[in-house]
């Protein structure tokens, strides 16, 4: 556990934390890789992080209805790795190991600040219900004032600095005020639990257990903080250059089957199996279900989407986090201008 009162960048972050990735272990090597793009009679393999138990990618990969949506454009998915933070994952999209990956706005600006090969294609308005700084039911923290003098687990560069410094500025609260303490979000848990820590900033995956089963609450949410912390869909660069219409494809499919978790998150849960380490617990699905309804679409990226971009590349340089102002534009995919059918 690292604590500091600084604003330190993240360039040498991405490196170490790639290098612990499960997309490393599991991915291709840099023959097979090559390889991997095409498979047999022409057919284009897309290589997606795993989804998991739950999402409509995890349907999608447990009913073959990705692999139905992409034969219409002479591909087909390979599921590889598994779906977790955009640090890593840009970090596998430039190794040549995934050919897509999701992640925030704010982990891709930090990205985008290395020498990335990747682009944006999709992005999913910023979840508001769903990320933002937990505090134990009984805390004396009440306001985010009240986290002067505190410790707040982060994870660096990414979601949940964001949302702290956010919640700071908005508070206007110097952030050495507040120590951060940086861990992995997939670590943090126990150590909020124990009460090494006053508060948590964190996202979704992390705050759905965490408010359902160790008596957490938001002291803010992404709309209290006035988040733009979009959600974005990323694509390697000679992927997208190469295979444009399997890329329109996959986005047509994200829209379609995003719409339709929406409508019934429920639907979207536990689907492989209720039981083990990544199922959804009963306490859980309500808190999931509340939050799923609350989601937006996955979307072509729009003028409006770019000027928020803009506003979190600029909160990034002004905080420290990056060492100047990252331009998210030339690394932008309009997905509508793309070759093959439109959804």
């Amino acid at each position: 556990m690292r604590s500091t009162t600084s604003r330190t960048p993240v360039t040498a972050t991405l490196t170490a934390v790639a290098a612990a990735l499960v997309l490393t272990a599991c991915g291709s090597s840099g023959s097979d890789a090559a390889s991997s793009a095409d498979g047999k009679g022409g057919e284009v393999v897309l290589r997606v992080p795993d989804p998991g138990n739950s999402g409509f990618l995890a349907k999608g990969k447990k009913d073959g209805s990705l692999d139905r949506a992409l034969a219409a454009v002479h591909a087909k998915v390979a599921w590889t790795g598994s779906a977790g933070p955009f640090a890593p994952a840009a970090q596998a999209l430039n190794a040549d190991q995934l050919d897509v990956a999701q992640g925030s706005i704010t982990s891709a600006v930090t990205a985008l600040a290395q020498k990335p090969g990747f682009k944006l294609f999709a992005q999913i308005a910023p979840d508001e219900a769903g990320e933002g700084i937990l505090v134990k039911n009984g805390s004396p923290i009440k306001e985010v004032k009240d986290l002067v003098g505190k410790k707040v687990a982060v994870s660096q560069g990414g979601t949940s600095e964001y949302l702290l410094l956010k919640a700071l500025e908005k508070n206007r609260i110097p952030v050495d005020q507040v120590q951060r303490v940086y861990l992995r979000a997939d670590q943090t848990s126990g150590v909020f639990n124990s009460g090494q820590v006053d508060a948590w900033a964190t996202w979704g995956t992390f705050s759905i257990p965490a408010i359902a089963n160790t008596g957490a609450h938001f002291l803010v949410d992404g709309k209290a903080v006035g988040s733009d912390n979009y959600a974005v869909w990323a694509a390697r660069s000679v992927f997208a250059e190469q295979h444009p219409e399997v890329l329109k494809a996959f986005y047509g499919y994200l829209h379609e089957n995003g719409a339709k978790e929406k409508a019934d998150p429920a639907a979207y849960l536990n689907v492989f199996t209720d039981a083990g380490p990544t199922a959804v617990t009963p306490a859980e699905q309500q808190v999931a279900v509340d939050f799923g309804r609350k989601r937006a679409v996955d979307s072509p990226i729009t003028d409006a989407d770019v000027a928020r971009f803009a506003v979190v590349a600029g909160f990034y340089a002004d905080q420290g986090v990056t060492k100047s102002k990252v331009d998210v534009k030339p690394y932008l995919i309009d997905i509508d201008a793309l070759g093959g059918a439109a959804k």
